[in-house]
C-alpha cells in the first residue's frame, strides 16, 4: 500500500510540474547570455514561428553586427529552438533592423520591421516570404514615416491588423522633443500589397499617450487582436525597466482607443522574480484552436539579460483577464 501512495504521489508531482511549466527563451547568439525581446509569433505549416530582437554581437564588428531578428520555431509555445536569423541587405537598414510583426496573408508571411540606429530616421520596412525563413524585401522600403508637426518623423515597433477590410499599422514614435513615446497609426485599403504608396496617416495625432503613473512618459509595443466587432490593443507602458508593464485598450474603428484600465493588465516580477525589471513588448496571439496567449520581454538585471515568455489570456464579456499572474 505504501508503494502504491508512493508511486502516484510521484506521478501526481511529475505532472503537476508538466502542467505548470512556463516557457522562458533567450538567445545565447550574440552575447553568450539569453538576450532576445520584441517577440511575435506565428503558426505555420504545422509549427509555430517566433520572431523577436536580437542584440550586436559582443565580439564582432560590420553591418551584421548591429541590432538583427532572430527566428525560433515550436510545437507547443514552450520549447523554442533556433531557426533562423534575418540580417541587413539593403543600405537603409545596414545600422539595424528589428522590432517584428508579422502575419500570414494571402498564404504569404508578411514581415514588418523597423530600422534602428538612425535616431528621427527610423521607418517601417516590410518583407515577404513563402517559408518564413528567408525574406525578399519591398523595393519600396521603408513604407512609412509619421508626418506632422505632432511627432519627430520617426517610425518603430510596427503592428499590422486587418478590420473592417482595410489594414491598419500601428507605430509608436515620439514627440519632437524626443521625449515623449507615443502611439500613431495608417491605414491601407484591404487589397494592399503594402508598399509605400498605399499608407495614409489616420490621423495627424497620436492615437494613444502616456496618462497614467505607471506609463511615465512612454507608450509603445502594441499588438492588436480583433474580439467579435472590437480591437484589443496591448500595449507597453513606461521605457525599459523603468519598469515597462502590459496594459490594455479596445476600439470599435481601430483609431479611436479606450483604455479599459488605469492599472497594468500585466505587471513586472516582485523583487527576486525573474522579470523584476521588467514585463514588456506584449504580443497577443490566439492559435487555430482558439486559445490566446500573451507574449512579452522580461528580466531581473536592468536589461543585461533578456527572456521571452508567455501567458494564456482568457476572455469575458468584458474583455481580456488572467488566471495566472506570473
Amino acid at each position: 500500500m505504501k508503494k502504491i501512495v508512493f508511486f502516484l504521489l510521484v506521478g501526481f508531482s511529475f505532472f503537476s510540474a508538466v502542467a505548470q511549466e512556463k516557457m522562458m527563451y533567450g538567445d545565447i547568439s550574440r552575447k553568450g547570455v539569453p538576450f532576445a525581446k520584441d517577440p511575435h509569433v506565428i503558426e505555420l505549416q504545422g509549427r509555430y514561428l517566433m520572431y523577436f530582437s536580437i542584440p550586436p554581437y559582443s565580439n564582432k564588428t560590420g553591418p551584421e553586427n548591429g541590432w538583427n531578428i532572430g527566428i525560433a520555431e515550436s510545437t507547443d509555445l514552450i520549447h523554442w529552438e533556433k531557426a533562423g536569423e534575418i540580417t541587413p541587405v539593403g543600405e537603409y537598414e545596414s545600422k539595424g533592423l528589428c522590432a517584428p510583426c508579422v502575419r500570414v496573408y494571402n498564404n504569404k508571411v508578411h514581415l514588418f520591421y523597423q530600422t534602428y540606429g538612425n535616431g528621427k530616421d527610423d521607418a517601417i520596412c516590410h518583407a515577404i516570404s513563402t517559408d518564413g525563413i528567408t525574406f525578399e524585401r519591398d523595393k519600396s522600403n521603408p513604407i512609412f514615416k509619421p508626418e506632422g508637426d505632432w511627432n519627430c518623423g520617426r517610425a518603430i515597433d510596427a503592428e499590422v491588423i486587418k478590420f473592417k477590410n482595410q489594414y491598419f499599422l500601428y507605430f509608436a514614435t515620439r514627440d519632437p522633443d524626443y521625449k515623449i513615446q507615443m502611439q500613431g497609426v495608417a491605414t491601407a485599403p484591404g487589397s494592399s500589397n503594402f508598399t509605400k504608396k498605399d499608407w495614409e496617416q489616420a490621423k495627424n495625432a497620436p492615437i494613444m499617450i502616456p496618462e497614467y503613473d505607471w506609463e511615465g512618459k512612454c507608450v509603445e509595443g502594441a499588438s492588436v487582436i480583433q474580439k467579435n466587432n472590437k480591437l484589443y490593443m496591448f500595449y507597453a507602458g513606461s521605457y525599459n525597466n523603468a519598469p515597462q508593464q502590459i496594459g490594455v485598450a479596445k476600439s470599435s474603428d481601430g483609431i479611436h482607443w479606450e483604455k479599459i484600465s488605469d492599472q497594468p493588465f500585466l505587471r513586472n516580477g516582485k523583487k527576486g522574480e525573474w522579470n523584476e525589471s521588467e514585463s514588456g513588448h506584449p504580443h497577443i496571439f490566439e492559435t487555430s484552436g482558439g486559445k490566446t496567449y500573451l507574449f512579452f520581454q522580461g528580466n531581473n538585471d536592468n536589461g543585461k539579460t533578456w527572456y521571452i515568455s508567455n501567458i494564456e489570456v482568457f476572455w469575458n464579456e468584458n474583455g481580456p483577464y488572467l488566471k495566472d499572474k506570473m
